[in-house]
Formats: structure tokens, sequence, C-alpha cells
């Protein structure tokens, strides 16, 4: 069978060992490698119908993934006013006084993307904008996504006068002293009070927004993704672009297990498991062990500078711990949002009950791990739990000298242990990178950058945050191929390049391994290409 594409005058690079392969060309049938080469051998394997490209001499890794990102929810998200680019209140209150103006009379105003560091010792709360907003209701997303602030009309029109009570223990309607809101929303529970009296876009809107997106994801070079949620109709839009050859990211897909699901919730969730299409599947469950430090809603062992963070997601922890042994047991794998140390050490010790009984083969995992001791550590790679991690974040909004909102709250002792990457790929633990989209953008490069300098990506000239805890370029493309692949349990069919494997591949205009860390994300990306077939080719290849 002629081959389907043909890639010549290649470097192909192998992650695995950081090497470039002794052949130049590549050939796909089925989606599938089927052969490596020098020109002249892969040239022969062409017919008329085989898409036949001349990368010359740019460098072909497996296809990246993201380990951690949201697509449908971000592509819904980051709609509306960006306010990620503010570093002050000023700059807020300038960005929204500039969107008011433009708002039809009645509309609602949403921002997304506000980093509570631009309070600085101030309280979260909608009091500094209500000048501006006097009147309109608007709806501000943190940049976390586990909180938002609502103005006062949009409090109104919902009719949150006052504190609420949710399943989710770290769910909260912020009041002050006499209880009267301050704006601030804490979780899902607590933000949806005020999301559903909002209007909402159209399924056309949505479609069309997810496309988009995903598109764009291409182009930047991914070519999978572990998407940590299926809410709403996710899985609907993910069958349907799937089904119309839309699909331009390999998904895989990790519903969410809340507080409050019982017997028959987790029964589905287990039935649920290997359902997809072509290009997508259910493989996995997503739980919340807490919410987050800048929040105030983590689990830590020991109370932040406010008194805050010192519970867990879960009223009732120890019926978290029954659920990973019973998913377990069926041998589904989970991934766990734990940031604080007391949320990480409680993961960990439920898988370490859920393997008493001597089976490990199923792949549980922790996402993004803020924060955590030696003694923590070491229990991943023991245990043999992937740790899932987001270097950007540490980049983005923590600082070098301690003086953000993340790092205040812990303190001088916990802040040094700020996205420990290094303490545990060094442990023998397997670490896999992703960015949390809409939490830090999404280009891939960027992942593998953030992670070599650990510095803000909006100013390369400040000072990393904990560079010992920086990977090596090779370290840092591992975690986006050959690790993720293993994470998802796909080690014999993807992350390397090899006869047989997915033709999953991305395409650089040079090595990612010798481009310096402070110039990675500038990086051409020339072709993307997925299951054999071009999701992003550069005009000029």
């Amino acid at each position: 069978m002629p081959a389907h594409l043909a890639l010549l005058s290649a470097r192909l690079l192998d992650p695995a060992t950081g090497t470039v392969l002794p052949r130049t060309g590549l050939a796909v049938t089925d989606g599938r490698i089927t052969a490596l080469g020098d020109d002249r051998e892969i040239r022969a394997l062409a017919d008329a119908s085989t898409t036949v490209i001349d990368l010359k001499g740019a460098v072909v890794t497996p296809g990246l993934t993201d380990g951690h990102l949201h697509p449908v929810s971000g592509s819904e998200l980051t709609h509306g006013l960006d306010l990620s680019g503010c570093t002050g209140l000023d700059e807020v209150r300038e960005a929204l006084a500039r969107e008011v103006r433009a708002l039809a009379p009645g509309a609602w105003l949403h921002g997304w993307g506000l980093d509570p560091n631009v309070f600085g010792k101030r309280p979260v709360e909608t009091a500094p904008f209500d000048a501006v907003l006097k009147g309109v209701p608007a709806l501000l997303l943190l940049f976390d996504a586990h909180s938002m602030l609502a103005s006062r009309r949009a409090l109104e029109l919902a009719g949150v006068d006052g504190p609420r009570t949710f399943d989710q223990a770290s769910a909260e309607v912020v009041c002050d002293a006499v209880g009267r809101p301050t704006g601030l929303l804490l979780e899902d529970a607590a933000c949806e009070l005020v999301e559903r009296v909002a209007p909402q876009p159209t399924r056309e809107e949505r479609r069309a927004r997810l496309v988009a997106a995903l598109r764009a994801m291409a182009a930047a070079g991914l070519t999978g993704g572990h998407v940590m949620d299926a809410n709403g109709d996710s899985l609907a839009f993910f069958s349907e672009l799937d089904a119309a050859g839309e699909l331009p990211l390999r998904l895989r897909v990790a519903p969410w297990c809340q507080p409050g699901t019982d017997s028959e919730g987790l029964r589905a969730l287990i039935e649920q498991q290997g359902a997809g299409g072509a290009l997508w599947r259910i493989d996995g469950v997503k739980i919340f062990m807490d919410g987050t430090v800048d929040n105030g809603t983590a689990w830590l062992e020991r109370p932040d500078c406010h008194d805050e963070s010192t519970h867990a997601f879960w009223p009732d922890p120890h019926v978290y711990t029954r659920i990973i042994g019973e998913l377990h047991r069926a041998g589904v794998p989970t991934a766990t949002h734990a940031i604080g140390d007391a949320a990480v050490r409680h993961v960990l010790d439920s898988v370490e009950k859920a393997q008493a009984g001597g089976e490990r083969a199923v792949r549980h995992r922790i996402e993004h791990i803020e924060t955590v001791p030696d003694d923590t550590v070491r229990r991943f790679a023991e245990l043999g739990v992937i740790a899932s991690m987001q270097p950007t974040h540490c980049c983005d909004f923590t600082r070098a000298d301690h003086t953000d909102n993340w790092s205040r709250r812990l303190g001088e002792e916990r802040a040094s242990r700020a996205w420990r990457c290094r303490d545990l790929w060094d442990s023998g633990a397997t670490s896999s990178s992703g960015s949390d989209w809409p939490i830090a953008p999404y280009p891939p490069l960027g992942v593998m950058a953030g992670a070599r300098h650990r510095r803000p990506a909006r100013d390369l000239t400040r000072p990393p945050h904990g560079p010992e805890q920086a990977l090596t370029a090779l370290e840092a493309l591992q975690a986006m191929t050959v690790n993720a692949a293993y994470a998802a349990g796909e080690e014999h069919e993807a992350g390397r390049l090899a006869v047989g494997y997915r033709a999953d591949l991305t395409v650089f205009a040079d090595s990612p391994l010798t481009t310096p860390a402070l110039n990675l994300s500038d990086l051409p990306v020339l072709l993307t290409v997925l299951d054999g077939n071009p999701t992003h080719r550069d005009a000029n290849l």
C-alpha cells in the first residue's frame, strides 16, 4: 500500500534519547508511521495520491500533547475582555471603563484572566471597580478560573444578598463583617449562582469558538490534549467535530467526580470509560481535592497567612479515599487536582491504600502540585503516581522575590518549594507538562520554555522563580511527548518516532533542544500532523 504522507529532508528527533535519527525521511499510511529511511527510500513508497512534503532540514518530533487543558470551557471563558495583561488596579479600571463605554444598555460585561496580584495587599473584591461598574452587570473571572468577581448589579440580578451553604466545602459567597457580599465568589457552586442569570451564547457560537481554539492549538504545534472535564455538552461537541473531520487534536477526556456523587453516579462514570470516536475517548476521572492558594481554598497542612486554606474540597475526605479505591478496582485511572501539601498527601495516602491489594497497573495522577515537602516528593515514584504539572503557572503568577499573592499567603518556607519540577523528576517520578488552558496560554513551546527558564513570559528580563527547579531542554520535550504518552497508557503507540507508532507529528524550523529557552516560544512551527493528516502547514513549506 502506498504512503498517504511522505516527509523528506527532515531531521527526525527522538525525544527518548535526544538524538537525531540516522534517517531523513518518514512515511505514513493509515495514520501510522510505516517507514523510516533516506529520502530515496521514502520517495519510492509514494504514488500520485501521496502528499509529499520536503521539510528542507526542519526538525520533526512526535506530536506535542498538553497534559492538562479545558478546550470547551476555555473557549467560552476566554470570550470577552482580556484582563490578563493588567498589572495594577488603575489598569483594570481603565480597561473596564473602555469596555463599559462600548456596551449596549443593559448588556453584561464579561472579563477574564484577572490576576489577584493587582490588588496588592488589599482584599480581592469589587469595591475598587464600583464607580466604573455602577449599574452594569459584570462578571470578572480571576485567572485561576476557580473564582470570579460579580458587580453589585450582577449580584442583585442573581438574588445573591448574603452567604450560602454548598456541597463543595471550599465554595463560598464571600461577605463582609455585616454579611453583605463583597463580590468575590469562590469555586464553581458559588460562581454558578450568578453565571446562570447572565446571557448565554448560542450553541453555534460556542461551537465556532471551540473550533477556532482547537485550530489555533494545532497551529501552535499541539496534536493532543488531556482534557480535564466533560462538562455541559463537551462530549457532544467532540463527537460532532470528530465525525465531521474538524477535530484537529487527539483528546483524552476525564469527566468530573464531585462531592455528593452517589454509587449510581460512580457506576455511570465507570461505564463511560472507553466511549468516544476516532480521535477522542473517555479515559479516566477528574476529581478535586482542594481549590487554590490564591483564593485561600487550597488544603494546607498549616493555614496560610490569612488563616485560610485549611479544608479539603470534599466535606469528608474519607469519601474521596473510598471513591479512589472503587475506581482503582474498576481499572479506572484518576487525575486529582491537588495544590496544597495536605491535599497532595491525602491523594497519595488514598492511592497507597487502593494499591494495598497488590494491584498497581492503574496509572493515577496528581494535577498541579504547587508546594510539597521532601517526604511527599519521593512518594510519587514509590507509588507510581504521575506528576502532572503546569510550569507556566509558577512563571506568570508568582515572583522570584515572593512578593506575589501566592507566596505571601504561604510564607517563605512553603513559597521556596514552588513547583518542584526538578526534584520530582530526579526522584524518579514520571512528570508530564501542560498549560491548564484557559488558566495559562496553551502554546506548547511556551510551556516547555517556562519549564526551562521559570521567568514571567511578559517580561523575560525578570529573575526566575526557583531556577534550581528548572528542567533541561530534553526533559521539557519529554514531558510533552514520551511522558504524556505514558500518562495516557499509550507509550507503545505514541510519543516516539518509530514504525507502527501514531503519525502525530510536530515540525519545527529548528531543534527545540538547541534553541535557547528565552527564544523557544518564538520558534516557528512549520507543520502539525494528526493521524497522518496535516492540521497546520506554514505557507512557505
